[in-house]
């Protein structure tokens, strides 16, 4: 088969053992850090994918994409501001619903908690219905004063399904003949979900009209109007269009309460790719090493092949060759087992029987999402390196002067 002169010669060199067998030693290791450095890299990156998408999936299933308020003097008239707003592009779904914060009490516990009064025909983008212990979503349309609540609101209050809860609402109070209280009703808990996030124990929902009751307001008077989006992440662009054409309403996106949350994930992620790229510049820039050692074990060669008529682009290529085809292997067999250990990860955990999470969540998995494109970027960045690598030891192969060489040989 037909081969570039310089790119077979960088071939055969790094195929071949060198005389002195301390460049084979420092290749190898250059290639295994190569190896281990992308394997780790794919299978972090992967993992950190995962609890991002995992924050997404339950947190932002919970904490409404775009909250709409509705103005004080519209609150029976929505109709007309929900269609306005449901042509708005990336708007999937809108929903009313009545928000209050109030506490939560049982025979046990007390708990401050923020009350979303919901219609439940109107929440069938809602994941946290398709995440239901107990219970069902439409018991709160067909029975009054009816509750849902998180498994670690439960869980602090010591109650179950069907126990009764106190509501109060210290904001809203009435007079009595003992004076003015806070406004308060017993409700029964007609489900239980678990998201597995830290909102499970911060929200409850019941039917918008109970809230309304609740609350002393009317019936067909609503607070918000809760915007699904088709990504969560569009929720800012949303925002400013509707202050562009809607000025009179005022609008927060999902970034105001758990922006911080995100960019302290983004921030964790980004850094730990920079670390591990780092130990891949590292095992990469070994082959400085290992490639000048080669250049001065083949000086004799360097000079037959300039006295031979290679000129000096040729000796650069051929040591640019072997240096590449170094980390072309480090980098195939690196991603291959990177990809192999992401797919593979909680299995081998379980086999070995650690357990990342820590005790408490000795039954849930990592979350692993393996994309292609991190993959892809990787690999493509390692194998920058390793050319980068490459240059100065090719252009001081290229600065040997034949004449001076053979004059020893």
């Amino acid at each position: 088969m037909f081969h570039p002169v310089s790119f077979f010669i960088g071939l055969r060199y790094s195929r071949s053992r060198q005389r002195t067998g301390f460049v084979s030693f420092i290749t190898f290791f250059s290639i295994s850090g190569i190896l281990l450095g992308v394997t780790a890299l794919i299978a972090v990156v992967s993992v950190m994918n995962g609890f991002e998408g995992e924050l997404k999936k339950r947190i932002l299933a919970i904490v409404p994409h775009v909250l709409v308020e509705v103005p004080k003097d519209d609150t029976s008239n929505w109709q007309q501001t929900k269609k306005d707003l449901s042509q708005l592009e990336f708007v999937q779904n809108i929903s009313p619903i009545v928000e209050a914060e109030s506490l939560v009490l049982s025979n046990n516990a007390l708990q401050g908690v923020l009350i979303q009064g919901i219609e439940p025909e109107q929440e069938q983008h809602n994941l946290v219905f398709q995440h239901m212990l107990n219970g069902q979503l439409n018991s709160l349309s067909t029975t009054a004063y009816q509750v849902i609540i998180g498994q670690s609101l439960a869980r602090k209050l010591d109650v179950s399904q069907g126990d009764k809860i106190r509501v109060v609402v210290p904001a809203k109070t009435i007079f009595t003949p003992m004076g003015r209280i806070p406004v308060q009703r017993i409700f029964t808990i007609a489900g239980i979900f678990n998201m597995g996030s830290q909102v499970d124990d911060s929200v409850i929902y019941m039917h918008k009209n109970d809230a309304n009751k609740l609350l002393r307001v009317k019936d067909d008077e609503v607070s918000h109007l809760r915007l699904y989006l088709q990504d969560a992440f569009l929720a800012e662009q949303v925002v400013e269009k509707i202050h562009q054409q809607f000025p009179s309403l005022t609008a927060r996106s999902w970034q105001t309460s758990q922006g911080t949350l995100f960019s302290a994930v983004k921030m964790e992620k980004n850094m730990i790719w920079l670390m591990l790229s780092l130990i891949v510049a590292v095992a990469a820039f070994n082959i400085v090493s290992a490639l000048v050692m080669v250049v001065i074990d083949k000086q004799g060669e360097i000079a037959i092949l300039q006295t031979c008529g290679m000129d000096r682009a040729g000796i650069v290529k051929i040591f640019i060759a072997q240096g590449v085809i170094n980390g072309f292997w480090g980098v195939a067999l690196g991603s291959f087992f990177g990809v192999l250990l992401a797919l593979n990860l909680n299995d081998i955990m379980s086999v070995l029987g650690v357990n990342l999470l820590g005790g408490g969540y000795a039954t849930q998995s990592l979350p692993v999402d393996l994309q292609w494109l991190d993959v892809l970027t990787v690999s493509g960045s390692a194998l920058l390196m390793s050319f980068l690598a490459t240059l100065y030891p090719a252009y001081r192969a290229s600065l040997t002067q034949p004449a001076e060489v053979l004059s020893h040989e």
